[in-house]
Formats: structure tokens, sequence, C-alpha cells
């Protein structure tokens, strides 16, 4: 009965993405919706951004574990770059008029530069969207008690996820997106208040864990502890801003205005509404502490503390809560996979093949992006099947890539003036190089990893940008600043 239903929901959402795609007439529709998406789609697309698996299955298991410690690179960081990224970046990126971030780095410095960056950001997210694949796996194993494996799981909820976002590009991500927020809003909504009448109420499950200390993040804290925090942090909140899935939700806006507010709300909103399934996956503590506490010291099956929340529902909800809970679930995660598998598939259709093809027609380009989104997506669910990797394992993985090698070239680009093409290719040699050499020395233990390797590599980077600013020659053509709205419109 709940797998039944659940199957409903996903037919459900196929044919609304189908339906989309009858919007996409160019490539330009397929990736950007046309320009034409309202505040409220623009905020749901947001907020979705990385309200994936990651928030409500792994923020909740690092919770009960390390307490708010364990919440520094997601939601905070995650959250606080939607936010960065809506009040300095939104306004000077959406009046370029791009398709992409990777025509930001050829406009702004040259082909090399965004062809590299592009490889950096396709790479990027190849960790992400697993994540989303091996959460789908996940959620299809338990509803069906086990009778689909985790790994036929995930090839199911790659097709589902495929065909809706296939044909509908940015137009398909965005309706869709819209229905899975209010499904996921209210399903949650709900959810949490039926875990609230279990566990005695909101003062019972506080007072637990403040007696378990899960809000003193400070007390013991080591200097060398801090140093990860800080890593983490700057890791998902400034690794995250070269990405094409957060430019490409603020370039689909319909104004310049909606881009600046509807990303800057929907960080806020991120980070609070990340704060449901944490209280949730609590409330499974106090209710069936046995249960929670087997699941996190069990060490076979991949990252256990996954599945807490499913867990709880399946034993102690009734079948109504359980069609709901799942239903929000495979929103969360469908909404998110939509996305991160178009930005990626696109950004190497524009960036890369175009780049060796730059003859290609704008139908051409379209059939090019939609045979990429079919081979991404059967690179990442291999990545998923193979991969020993927990949920967040895959996740924190994501970014190092991207902070150290474009965040650099991105900031400098658009606030540096004297920013030239000598300073762009230094930052990403010096902050790549830096990065993979840091990785490879902790990887056989030469050096301590007190620092994690893209931290390195982004201090690298803005060396290398600095040389290139002394040395380099002034490049006169290429603003600082992104054109005004008339300018763009000639663009």
């Amino acid at each position: 009965m709940l797998l039944t239903l659940v199957g409903i929901y996903l037919v459900v959402s196929i044919g609304l993405g189908l339906v989309a795609a009858r919007q996409v007439h160019n490539v330009r529709d397929y990736i950007t919706a046309g320009r034409h998406l309202p505040m409220v789609v623009v905020l749901a697309m947001v907020f979705a951004t990385w309200f994936g698996a990651e928030t409500v299955l792994g923020n909740s298991g690092a919770f009960l574990k390390d307490g708010l410690s364990g919440l520094i690179s997601d939601p905070l960081g995650a959250g606080i770059c939607l936010m960065l990224f809506g009040l300095l970046f939104a306004r000077p990126l959406y009046r370029m008029n791009l398709l992409t971030l990777g025509d930001f780095f050829r406009r702004r410095y040259n082909r090399g530069i965004e062809l590299a960056l592009s490889v950096c950001i396709v790479v990027s997210y190849l960790g992400w969207v697993a994540a989303q694949i091996t959460a789908l796996g996940l959620v299809f194993n338990m509803l069906s008690d086990e009778t689909i494996t985790q790994g036929w799981g995930m090839v199911i909820g790659a097709c589902v996820v495929l065909l809706y976002t296939l044909l509908g590009g940015m137009w398909s991500v965005a309706v869709t997106t819209f229905v899975q927020m209010i499904v996921i809003v209210a399903g949650l909504f709900y959810v949490a208040w039926i875990a609230n009448g279990l566990s005695g109420g909101i003062s019972t499950v506080i007072a637990h864990a403040l007696e378990t200390e899960k809000f003193n993040i400070a007390a013991g804290v080591s200097w060398r502890e801090a140093l990860g925090w800080a890593a983490a942090f700057f890791t998902m909140a400034l690794g995250s801003i070269p990405q094409q899935d957060v430019f490409q939700r603020v370039n689909s806006s319909g104004n310049e205005r909606i881009a600046v507010w509807g990303t800057t709300l929907g960080g806020f909103l991120y980070i609070l509404f990340a704060l449901v399934p944490i209280y949730l996956a609590y409330t499974a503590l106090v209710i069936d502490p046995d249960m929670v506490n087997h699941l996190l010291t069990t060490t076979a099956d991949g990252e256990p503390s996954q599945r807490i929340l499913p867990t709880l529902v399946m034993r102690h909800m009734s079948p109504v809560t359980q069609v709901i809970f799942f239903g929000a679930l495979l929103s969360v995660i469908m909404s998110t996979a939509s996305g991160t598998l178009l930005a990626p598939s696109v950004t190497f259709s524009e960036n890369v093949v175009k780049s060796f093809f730059p003859q290609m027609n704008d139908n051409q380009l379209l059939k090019v992006s939609r045979a990429t989104v079919v081979v991404f997506t059967l690179l990442v669910t291999w990545y998923a099947l193979t991969s020993n990797a927990t949920i967040h394992e895959m996740v924190v993985r994501a970014y190092r890539i991207t902070l150290a090698g474009a965040f650099v070239p991105l900031v400098a680009g658009i606030f540096l003036k004297r920013a030239n093409e000598l300073g762009g290719a230094l930052a990403v040699c010096f902050g790549l190089v830096t990065w993979v050499l840091g990785e490879i020395l902790i990887h056989i233990e030469a050096i301590s990893d007190i620092i994690e390797p893209q931290v390195y590599g982004l201090i690298a980077s803005m060396i290398g940008m600095a040389v290139g600013v002394v040395f380099g020659t002034k490049t006169n053509d290429a603003p600082a600043v992104a054109p005004t709205n008339a300018q763009a419109r000639q663009l």
C-alpha cells in the first residue's frame, strides 16, 4: 500500500515535468527557463538547492552524534552561501545575461580558464548528485521492506529524475520543485507534529538535548577542532558559490530584484527549515533511544545514522503519516537531484563541448545538452553503486575543488578591476595544484591534516591572483563589475 501510493506520487511528478517540457523551445529555455520565473518559484528552487538527502538524513544523524558542531558546514555554511550569493553575486551576474558560470570565465578571462573551471564545476557535482541517488536507493529499499535492494532503488530513482529533467530542463525543475516544496513543508511539519506528541513536547526534547550537551559547542574545543570546523564552514559557504545550480536558479529569475531577494530569502529559509528534520531526529532519541543508539553504533551498511528518521516513522507512526513522510522525503531528494543533475550537464555541453565545436547552432546545443544529461546520470549512478562513501562524505567532498580553483577567479573577476588573464590562470593553477598535492600528502601521512588541503588551495589561489595583478597586463575590455541593465539587454 505504502509503496503503491509513493509510486503514484512519482508518476505525478514525472507528468508535471513532461507538461513543463512543452515550454522548451531553445537552449535558453532549457537552461534558464527563459528567465521568466516569478519570486515564489525562485524562492522554492533556491530553498531546494541543498534541501536534499544530506539535510534530512545526513544532518539529523550528524547532530545526534556531534551536536551543533556537526551542523557547521550544513545547514549553516550552505545557508550562508545562498545569502552571500544573493546579496553580493546575484545582481552583477544576472545583468551579464549568461547561460552558465563558465560563460563568465570565458568573457572575463579566456577560453582556457573557461574550460578548466567548467571541468572543475562538473567534477564537483559527481559526489553531490551521487548522494541524492544513494538516498533514493535507501528510501526505495526501506519502502519495500528490503524487497527492492538499495542498488536497484538507486537505479529506479535515477530513472525517475532523469525522465522529467531530460526533456524539460529548467522548466521541469522549476515546476516540479515548486510542487515538491509544498509537499516537503507540509509533510515535514505534519510529521514533526506527530513526533512532538510521541516525545512529550518541544520542552521535553530541548531539555533532553541540553542534558546531553548537544548545544554546548565551545566547551572543551581544541584549536585543532576549531580549525577543522572553520575549514568545513568555508568549504561549503565559499566553495559552493561558484556552482552552476545556484547560478542557474538566480539566472532563471524574471528580473533582477527576484534574483537578489529570492536567493537571499531562500538561504535564510533553508537554515530555518533545516532545523525541522534535526528536531525530528532528536525526538527519535527520546521516543526510542535503543533504536537510535543501535543505529549510531552500528558500523555495517554504510552510514546507519541516515536510517534514523525513516526507521522512527516506520516503527512508531501510522500508515497515513508514513505516506506523508516518505512523499516529503522523496520530494526533498528529487528536487535537489533534478537541479544538480541539470547543472553539470549544461555546463559540460555549453562550456566544454562547445569550446571544441563552436559552430554548433542552438538546436544542436540543445540536443547535446540532453544527451549529456543522460550520460551524467549514468555516471553518477555508477559512482553511487560502486562507492563506499556515505551520503555525508559524498557531500563534504563535493566543493573542495571549486573552493581551491574557482572561488578566487570568480570573486576577483567581478569585484577586482585589475584582475587579468595571468591572474586568473595562476589562481587556477596554484589553487588546484596545491589542493591536489595536499590531498596526496595527507593520504600518505606525509603532513598533518590539521588544516584541510582545500584551504591551502584557496590561499595559493589568492597568491596566484595577486601575482597576476602585479605582473600581468591590465585587461581594459573586461570590467570588474557587470554591465548595467541597459547594457545587458544589448548582449
